[in-house]
């Protein structure tokens, strides 16, 4: 026969353990996050300009990888946001009920600092996601024209 007990208590001990490999997921994600942004205005004034005169082909694997990537940028954002809210929220409401206002104050600091920082990275990623399927459409045309031509 199973000890619920322990078992609760292991699973809470997992779920305790989650939380530093979430916090820095969700601070590798924003560095990806305003890196993908500085290559976005990269892209804009130089190597869009060049794959507009190059192959289509080569241009079609390079779009794939960089839309590929915002895309992850915006769906693992707000997921490790809402980890990052959720596992707090246990030992918070746990210290709320033995009294302990400092550790559901910290617990709530956390869960609302990790929401935050997964929206915002959801947001940026998913707006770059949008601009660069527009460039890439205009850049994906222009370079099949030029490739007519030649």
């Amino acid at each position: 026969m199973i000890d619920h007990g322990l078992l609760l208590g292991i699973l809470h001990q997992i779920v305790g353990w989650l939380l530093y490999p979430v916090v820095l997921g969700l601070g590798l994600a924003l560095l990806l996050t305003l890196w993908e942004l500085g290559m976005v205005l990269a892209e804009r004034w130089v190597t869009l300009a060049r794959y507009r005169r190059g192959r289509p082909a080569d241009f079609e694997q390079y779009a794939q990888r960089r839309l590929e990537r915002a895309d992850l940028l915006a769906r693992s954002g707000p997921i490790l946001g809402l980890m990052g809210t959720l596992i707090p929220l246990g030992p918070g409401l746990s210290a709320l009920g033995s009294g302990d206002i400092e550790i559901l104050a910290t617990a709530l600091t956390v869960a609302f600092d990790t929401t935050v920082i997964g929206l915002l990275v959801g947001l940026v990623a998913y707006l770059i996601g949008r601009v660069r399927r527009r460039w890439y459409e205009a850049t994906w045309q222009a370079a099949q024209v030029h490739c007519d031509e030649h």
